[in-house]
């Protein structure tokens, strides 16, 4: 089989395909705009975000039996279509989800503690004991939303802080993991003191984190977000930052990456969020790590070797 590899990936993917009776094509510096053509004849293809995956870029695609998403979300892939062609998905949640669990407890730490402010201050000759106090997570309630690879992932290494650990899951029945606690959103609500988000992006999800959402917690949290930028509205963050409602936030991932594509309202709302001391961001590295990069090749090679076998 032959596939087309149209995304930057780590150099061991053309041999990992090679041993499964693969042939990789790799055209990592394809533009966007060839993509559709290119796709005629192969029998599948490995991207990561450098296209939307729906019709129109499937309409000379006549043999395609695979889709490799080189990381977890598929939220650029339109899976209705996808699935109604019979064209198998495969992604590689499990090749990141240590990476991003790791850089999650990372901002936890950064956050609490002012590591991030306090490192700027003293850069600028400023030494500022008291206004970088900082907090223990000993004794604080983590409260997560979702519990798939990335939060499972997270929640397994803060628990041996010694902090209580909570975890809503709509879609999850009998989590029973030592230290971790599975319970309905409104107790995320009521005893949470810092929220972390590990959903997927969907029409559900969907800005799901606004006014109303935050205004619901009945003490002031910090937040995490290493899930996808329009989960949370900043706007929202914003507005509960400014009123103390919101103690810090810590995101990987905002509503807009392109950062050279704002519109006036993203460049003026991103300034605002910015103007922050207790706000960290990192631009949507958290499951991006030297070893995952190698690690997700690993994972999708695996799973497709169990699928042309099956």
């Amino acid at each position: 089989m032959n596939f087309l590899i149209i995304d930057e990936m780590h150099s061991s993917l053309i041999p990992l395909l090679n041993s499964i009776g693969i042939k990789g094509d790799y055209k990592p510096n394809i533009k966007k705009e060839d993509v559709a053509q290119k796709l005629a004849g192969y029998d599948g293809v490995v991207v990561r975000s450098k296209v939307f995956v729906n019709k129109e870029l499937l309409k000379y695609a006549d043999n395609l039996k695979y889709i490799c998403r080189a990381g977890a979300g598929i939220d650029n892939l339109d899976v209705d279509y996808i699935e109604s062609r019979a064209i198998k998905i495969v992604n590689a949640p499990e090749g990141n989800r240590n990476a991003l669990a790791e850089h999650t407890v990372g901002l936890l730490f950064s956050l609490l503690n002012n590591i991030v402010k306090s490192d700027k201050e003293v850069k600028a000759m400023l030494w500022d004991r008291e206004g970088n106090r900082g907090y223990e997570i000993l004794g604080k309630t983590i409260g997560l939303i979702g519990y798939g690879f990335m939060g499972e992932a997270f929640a397994s290494k803060i628990v041996h802080f010694g902090c209580r650990v909570i975890v809503y899951d709509k879609y999850k029945n009998g989590i029973s993991c030592e230290g971790i606690e599975q319970v309905e959103l409104s107790e995320i609500f009521e005893e949470a003191d810092v929220l972390s988000v590990h959903v997927p992006l969907t029409e559900e999800t969907r800005f799901m984190i606004d006014d109303e959402f935050l205004s619901k917690f009945k003490k002031p949290i910090w937040f995490i977000n290493t899930s996808r930028g329009e989960v949370a509205s900043l706007e929202a963050i914003i507005h509960h930052l400014s009123s103390k409602r919101m103690l810090g936030a810590a995101l990987d991932v905002i509503e807009n990456e392109k950062l050279n594509t704002f519109t006036e309202n993203q460049k003026i709302t991103f300034d605002k969020l910015s103007s922050f001391d207790n706000v960290i961001l990192t631009p949507h590295v958290a499951g991006w790590s030297y070893e995952s990069y190698q690690r997700i090749n690993e994972v999708l090679v695996d799973k497709l070797k169990t699928e042309i076998s099956a």
